[in-house]
């Protein structure tokens, strides 16, 4: 006996790469006209993804701050504070957060950078500093 996947190939389902899942109900949430429920976002997923999960996406994703609730009744309504770029920001600063050498860990990074990323960068942080200064 094969067991099929949804689309009725016989192949298993793809594996979703990390983060997939939380950028996908982060886009979900940029969309939305305002603050949605959970069960909007599983259902503009359109996965089969069980209620749970999406709350627990949700959850992780208001842990690490990139999306706000608020209390809906018996749930919660949920809104984005933070897009996509934005996530991946508040990843690569936990990731620094968690190392003990920042200076040496910031300096393989800015290393390991293309010319163009270097100097996006610097640009970047001339911008900062001069709103600093005003």
């Amino acid at each position: 006996m094969t067991v099929r996947n949804q689309g009725g190939t016989g192949e298993p389902p793809r594996r979703r790469g990390q983060g997939e899942l939380e950028t996908q109900v982060l886009a979900v949430l940029c969309g939305a006209p305002g603050p949605v429920t959970a069960a909007y976002v599983q259902e503009r997923l359109g996965d089969d993804l069980a209620y749970t999960t999406v709350v627990t996406i949700l959850t992780r994703l208001h842990t690490k701050g990139a999306v706000s609730r608020e209390r809906a009744g018996r749930s919660f309504q949920w809104t984005a504070v933070a897009d996509e770029a934005g996530l991946a920001a508040l990843r690569m600063r936990r990731v620094l957060d968690a190392e003990s050498d920042r200076e040496a860990v910031l300096a393989s990074f800015v290393t390991a950078l293309t010319p163009g990323d270097e100097r996006l960068l610097r640009d970047l942080l001339a911008q900062t500093a001069d709103q600093d200064e005003s």
